[in-house]
């Protein structure tokens, strides 16, 4: 009778002394997948702020030309 009071009494132990090794790794993943997205959205608001817009590319003159004749205004030299 005293082996399984020591038994019992180790596995309650084992469970009070330690976490599911699966919950240990999810909260790391999860910590890791946390961390990422605040920097990723740190980076975005100091590009925002500290870097110049991005220049346009610029438009040619065919495409000038099929834009103004959509909008029904005709096109210089014609």
């Amino acid at each position: 009778m005293d082996d399984d009071f020591e038994f019992g009494d180790k596995v309650r132990n084992a469970e009070a002394r330690g976490f599911n090794p699966g919950l240990i790794v999810l909260l790391v993943v999860v910590g890791l997948l946390l961390i990422f997205l605040v920097g990723n959205y740190a980076l975005y608001m100091y590009a925002q702020k500290n870097l110049p817009p991005r220049k346009k590319k610029p438009i040619s003159k065919k495409k000038m030309k099929r834009e103004r004749l959509k909008q029904g205004v005709s096109a210089p030299g014609e």
